[in-house]
């Protein structure tokens, strides 16, 4: 019988959160043990949370129980379309998190819409509480029936789960499929054929350009008002200045994350840098490219002005995206020069 995943991880990288190894193995086989509970809990959760998030897509995609006369129409009714089927593979990767199967899946498959769901919804975890009545609080604001009101609950309740769950299973399936990449020291020796020559000047381009885009965030979501429209000035309520700060500190964090992979210092373990630049570069790369929405008239616009919508927009998806492939580099690095 082959050993599994698991059992190699447990081996290869036997520390554990809050575990120290011990003789006789009674260590590494309560984080195994450890590890593997997370996957189950985190996996399982995270696909009965996003069911009623399913569930009420599906309904709209049929044009039922809809909160707006404007989402009747076709374009709405794809994007709902688009979102379920989104639900439902979510459900499915949740799943294949806690089970064996799951780690015969193709990387790409697994990573591709992992990195995107947990960049648009770990942000939202600690803003939850408020930016729940606030998304409220605008669309009565907005004329919004009273059924919307508990619709966009029970969404929030789902999206929530799922952030909650989604990284919690993702941590417990990437330790044992690939213990190598969150677990062990950050420094390794550079392997033969690294990638330093590139990684580097890339991350601090990467590293820069997030500097900027989080400093002009971290200015607008404190009352700035250089760079937006004077003559809307009621599209800077609660829930845009919290966002920008959320973006603001995701962007800061991935600049850290992201020179921190890539120098090779700056931290004593890897499993920090590598979380916070995959969540921010997942928000950048997510929330850019969903602003996009706004230029065909299916999202409420923001206060800015068209150029810096563009700069923040469109600059945050050209970093996401620059930050993953820093990303990439590193783990392709750490994988030639650690064991397991």
């Amino acid at each position: 019988m082959h050993p599994s995943h698991e059992d190699q991880a447990v081996k290869a990288y036997p520390e554990g959160r809050g575990v120290k190894a011990r003789p006789g193995g009674r260590g590494r086989a309560a984080a195994g043990r450890g590890w593997a509970r997370a996957r189950t809990v985190g996996g399982v959760g995270a696909a009965l949370a996003v069911t009623p998030y399913l569930l009420i897509k599906v309904v709209w995609s049929f044009g039922l129980l809809l909160p707006t006369a404007a989402m009747a129409g076709a374009g709405w009714r794809a994007v709902n379309a688009a979102t379920a089927v989104m639900a439902a593979a979510g459900v499915g990767l949740a799943l294949a998190f806690c089970r064996p199967w799951g780690e015969r899946l193709p990387a790409w498959l697994v990573a591709g819409p992992v990195w995107v769901g947990t960049g648009l919804l770990v942000p939202m975890l600690p803003l939850a509480p408020v930016l729940g009545p606030a998304a409220v609080g605008r669309d009565r604001a907005a004329g919004s029936p009273d059924l919307w009101t508990y619709e966009q609950a029970l969404v929030m309740v789902s999206l929530v789960g799922v952030a909650a769950g989604l990284p919690l299973a993702l941590a417990g399936y990437v330790r044992a499929r690939w213990p190598w990449a969150l677990g062990g020291p950050l420094a390794h020796p550079e392997p033969g054929g690294g990638t330093r020559t590139s990684r580097v000047p890339l991350a601090v381009a990467v590293a820069a350009g997030c500097v900027l885009l989080g400093g002009a965030k971290a200015y607008w979501a404190a009352g700035g008002a250089a760079g937006l429209d004077p003559d809307v000035p009621h599209l800077r309520d609660l829930w845009w200045h919290l966002l920008s700060g959320s973006t603001a500190v995701w962007a800061l964090a991935g600049a850290w994350g992201v020179l921190v992979l890539a120098l090779r210092r700056g931290a004593r373990r890897v499993v920090l840098p590598m979380a916070a630049a995959w969540v921010s570069s997942g928000m950048l790369f997510s929330y850019g490219a969903y602003g996009l929405l706004a230029l065909t008239g299916m999202q409420r616009p923001g206060p800015e002005l068209p150029v810096a919508a563009a700069l923040a927009r469109e600059g945050g998806i050209v970093l996401g995206a620059a930050m993953a492939l820093v990303l990439l580099l590193a783990l392709r690095d750490r994988r030639r020069a650690l064991p397991g």
